[in-house]
């Protein structure tokens, strides 16, 4: 039997919204193997962690910009006598917050980066409609500092109504060069979901 993430594992541990008191915890976590998922307010990010992990472990928001904390979850992964972590980190890109919050968000975001433990693969939840939008163009400049593994998703997928929509994605996925892996999925209607799923486990199980 394949290595499986086991729905309905992932338990709640805490947030921060404190870049010093995640340092203190992250100081204390070095050697722990899992997954951060990240990406512009509003792309589905939350739907597709709760679609891979299990119903309701992430907070689904009407409200773009709504997780602005790092809220972090441990999970199992059928026969692995391991326990892994998930991160949920704040949405990027949302212009509607105060200038003190967005300079705590940056705080907290770069004291994530710089202190992630060896072996974390980064997931960035992208919409499919809206591709590589200049807040996702910033971060990767930004991302491109740190030496952490990112696959890239593009979710929404079934929004894509014509031939030239979804050749204008495959297009956009060229300008990802340094990326490990592009998925194209459906958090929503599921489609995608499996092999990405599959994809994650095997960066887990990956030898630091």
């Amino acid at each position: 039997m394949s290595v499986e993430i086991i729905k309905g594992s992932a338990k709640f541990i805490r947030g921060f919204d404190d870049a010093g008191s995640f340092l203190e915890w992250i100081t204390k976590n070095t050697n722990i193997r899992g997954l951060a998922f990240v990406g512009r307010s509003n792309t589905g990010k939350s739907t597709t962690i709760n679609k891979i992990f299990g119903k309701s472990t992430a907070r689904v928001s009407k409200t773009p910009g709504r997780t602005r904390q790092i809220n972090i979850f441990e999970f199992k992964m059928s026969d692995v006598d391991e326990t892994f972590y998930l991160f949920d980190l704040p949405g990027y890109g949302h212009a509607q917050v105060s200038k003190e919050m967005l300079k705590n968000w940056r705080r907290l975001m770069e004291t994530f980066f710089m202190n992630a433990p060896r072996g974390m693969t980064m997931v960035n939840i992208q919409d499919a409609r809206h591709p590589n939008q200049k807040a996702d163009q910033a971060f990767y400049d930004y991302f491109k500092n740190f030496a952490l593994d990112v696959m890239l998703a593009f979710n929404k997928m079934d929004k894509l109504r014509t031939q030239k929509e979804k050749a204008s994605i495959k297009k956009a996925a060229l300008e990802f060069k340094k990326v490990r892996q592009i998925h194209f999925i459906s958090a929503e209607k599921g489609t995608g979901v499996d092999a990405l799923t599959q994809a994650l486990v095997a960066s887990l199980l990956r030898p630091s």
